[in-house]
């Protein structure tokens, strides 16, 4: 097995977040450029979301078999431009010589144990003037047994984030979303302490809180929330 570790359950339990899909990916998708490599692709749930629809390659990069192959019927092929590339793998397994203008981490760089050389890697995959981009939970403070039933290593905040950067790799940006899923978090570190959410909650979460949160975060300047979106540049 690979350092990746996913729960299918969690997969499909959030595959159907579509209001959270939605707003994430309509913050990152402009970043998106160019010939992309997205690390994780699980079943390609959020694969649409990110897709601009341009030429280029989309390079979907999973190392759980029984995942790829659920991952080979989802991806749009019909509505798309692109031809998209499935990799059964991890960075090691991207052959050699290939180069990226974007390198996307959905909820995926926290459950690799080794954050930091995996950031390193991606950087040599990097053209110059591409981006890494990543979405990951934030604060670590709010680590419950639902993130270590789904395998994640940690939950990330700003510095934790710059000092995993790869030298000479800059951070072109760095904030949060969801205000409202913090709070939502935090009674549940408090009071609940579930190691998975059900639907009915996370269709409560998805309907009622994301599109408050969505006001919100504007206002307060995407410095309040439970996820958090870091995206670095490579110079020229």
């Amino acid at each position: 097995m690979s350092e990746f570790r996913y729960a299918a359950s969690e997969l499909d339990l959030f595959a159907a977040v579509q209001n959270w899909k939605s707003y994430w990916s309509s913050r990152i998708r402009p970043f998106v450029t160019g010939d992309v490599l997205e690390v994780g692709a699980g079943i390609g749930a959020n694969t649409s979301f990110l897709d601009r629809n341009v030429h280029g390659r989309w390079v979907c990069l999973e190392p759980d078999p029984l995942l790829v192959a659920q991952l080979r019927v989802n991806l749009p092929q019909a509505r798309t431009r692109r031809g998209y590339e499935v990799v059964c793998g991890s960075l090691q397994n991207v052959e050699p010589g290939q180069m990226f203008d974007s390198i996307v981490y959905i909820d995926v760089l926290e459950h690799i144990e080794n954050d930091r050389e995996e950031l390193e890697n991606a950087m040599k995959l990097l053209r110059v003037g591409g981006r890494i981009i990543v979405l990951s939970p934030a604060h670590q403070r709010l680590f419950t047994p639902f993130d270590a039933a789904i395998g994640h290593f940690r939950r990330y905040d700003r510095s934790m984030l710059r000092n995993i950067s790869p030298p000479g790799l800059p951070v072109e940006q760095m904030w949060y979303l969801d205000c409202l899923g913090l709070l939502l978090s935090a009674a549940n570190l408090m009071f609940l302490r579930q190691s998975m959410p059900t639907k009915a909650q996370l269709a409560f979460w998805d309907r009622c809180a994301v599109p408050s949160s969505r006001v919100l975060d504007k206002l307060l300047l995407y410095s309040l929330g439970k996820s958090i979106v870091a995206i670095w540049k490579k110079p020229s």
